[in-house]
């Protein structure tokens, strides 16, 4: 179920995110050997979220966000 006042879609929000997700993803079901994908997400400022995805490296993105009821 989703609030009322957030985002109708995350793809929406999160274009870029999401598409690094998704390149990781396959990145990691492509490989011949084991994989590990994670995401971290941190509380920044009021309206702001830092994403971190790990693979390997590090990718930091800041996204806005509508606080939920």
């Amino acid at each position: 179920m989703q609030a009322p006042d957030r985002p109708t879609t995350l793809e929406a929000a999160n274009p870029v995110v999401l598409a690094k997700l998704g390149e990781l993803y396959r990145e990691a079901l492509a490989h011949d050997g084991f994989a590990e994908l994670k995401v971290e997400i941190r509380i920044l400022r009021r309206g702001q979220k830092e994403v971190i995805l790990h693979c390997g490296k590090q990718y930091r993105y800041v996204v806005n966000y509508a606080p939920g009821a």
